[in-house]
């Protein structure tokens, strides 16, 4: 059964998505500066993720407002968003190590197909 979620965390649930379709689909924009973007972009998402023990700073702002603490040892989401998602459409007990190889195998691909695009205009 899904856990019901307060304002906050529908938007920051909404917010990760959103950032997530902007992964996902931002190589196809049509505007040199905003390929740049895009192309610095996803490396920093990666960095952040390494930097921040498997966490997103979304996540962590989110535990922030809600505690006072950067870190919140109660949010099953911080450092596991994608996994909860996956997990919760799937219905298959992912281990983080899939979800981890996955992400960075398709980040890998958009900002190659983001670089492609840059290359190719």
């Amino acid at each position: 059964v899904a856990e019901a979620r307060d304002l906050l965390g529908q938007f920051c649930f909404y917010l990760h998505f959103a950032v997530m379709i902007y992964i996902v689909i931002g190589w196809l924009v049509p505007w040199h500066a905003a390929l740049l973007f895009y192309l610095a972009f996803l490396p920093a998402v990666a960095v952040q993720w390494q930097f921040n023990k498997n966490s997103c700073v979304l996540n962590n702002l989110e535990s922030l407002i809600r505690t006072g603490s950067w870190r919140d040892p109660h949010n099953k989401e911080e450092g596991a968003w994608l996994l909860t998602l996956a997990t919760g459409v799937f219905g298959y007990p992912f281990k983080a190590w899939h979800i981890d190889l996955f992400t960075y195998a398709v980040l890998t691909a958009l900002w190659a197909a983001g670089l492609s695009h840059l290359l190719w205009w």
